[in-house]
């Protein structure tokens, strides 16, 4: 009977003996530095000052860390396609938008293009402002001179209708002028 509880036994200690799975995270160095960017600290440090939300509360020096920017995915796609490609090489892939752009022919052609556009436009502009400048000096004068001839019309105007009613009524003048003053006239004069 002690036989049959042995066996038992013996299959209880060969379940202990089974090795373990170890799971092991992949290197830093290819999923880290080439998959996706690293974030950017930056420190800076500040002297004693008061806080500008609260007069009561000063700060003594000290130094304040700050995020420039997060870890973002690296979007640069691998020669063969697969990341490990860039375990393999020494240089790591920069990031596009830090890279410089690609000049050929074309491209300095077009920019030399576009820079001579924008000189013409540029004097164009100029010309133009001067020629609005004189335009609109020369509107104010047309203004002025319209007013002034305004002005003269009604005068000229005047001067008919008074012109006009003098010569309606000749036989209403009196024959002999009217002197200055209510004096009568002197008897010796013409």
């Amino acid at each position: 009977m002690k036989s049959i509880c042995l066996i038992p036994l013996l299959f209880l200690s060969a379940c202990s003996t089974t090795p373990k799975l170890a799971v092991y995270p992949q290197s830093s160095s290819l999923a880290g530095d080439t998959v996706r960017y690293p974030e950017v600290v930056r420190a800076y440090h500040f002297g004693r000052y008061v806080d500008p939300n609260d007069e009561s509360v000063m700060h003594e020096q000290h130094t304040v860390f700050r995020v420039e920017e997060n870890t973002r995915w690296s979007l640069r796609t691998a020669t063969t396609g697969s990341p490990a490609v860039y375990a393999t090489t020494t240089a790591m892939p920069q990031d596009s938008a830090f890279s410089p752009l690609p000049v050929n022919d074309a491209v300095l052609a077009e920019i030399n293009a576009q820079k001579l556009a924008t000189v013409q436009i540029m004097m164009q502009t100029r010309t133009l402002s001067a020629a609005l400048g004189q335009f609109q000096t020369a509107l104010a004068q047309t203004k002025t001179n319209l007013q002034e001839t305004a002005v003269l019309h009604a005068a000229v105007n005047d001067m008919k209708h008074r012109l006009d009613t003098l010569e309606a009524a000749p036989e209403q003048l009196p024959a002999t002028p009217l002197s200055a003053t209510n004096a009568p006239p002197d008897p010796l004069s013409p």
